[in-house]
């Protein structure tokens, strides 16, 4: 076997390394932008809501919970489910404002 011949034979799998991972690349991106990005977007969005929330906000927690807030703290909201029932939650419990779920529940009908 000539030199020549074993540098011919390596060159295809030197190409079929670089198409794998321009393929790999190519996968990473789309995953990127179609699952990560996204994501990412939403969890700021729902930080963003959770810092801004004020006394008299109606809001929806994780669990399903609907109510209005009544005091806000650092870490905690206390939110009044009925008359004279308040309960304390974290705020990374508080899922949504009432009004925006009521108009994704107008989008879909």
């Amino acid at each position: 076997m000539t030199l020549l011949s074993v540098f011919l034979q390596a060159q295809p799998a030197q190409a079929g390394n670089w198409s794998f991972l321009v393929m790999m690349s190519l996968l990473f991106v789309v995953f990127y932008f179609f699952m990560i990005r996204p994501q990412q977007k939403k969890a700021k969005e729902a930080k963003k809501f959770r810092e801004a929330l004020a006394k008299g906000s109606r809001v929806v927690t994780i669990g399903g919970l609907h109510g209005k807030v009544v005091e806000v703290n650092d870490k905690t909201v206390l939110i009044e489910a009925d008359t004279n029932v308040r309960l304390r939650f974290e705020k990374s419990a508080i899922a949504m404002d009432s009004t925006m779920q009521l108009n994704e529940e107008n989008k879909v009908n």
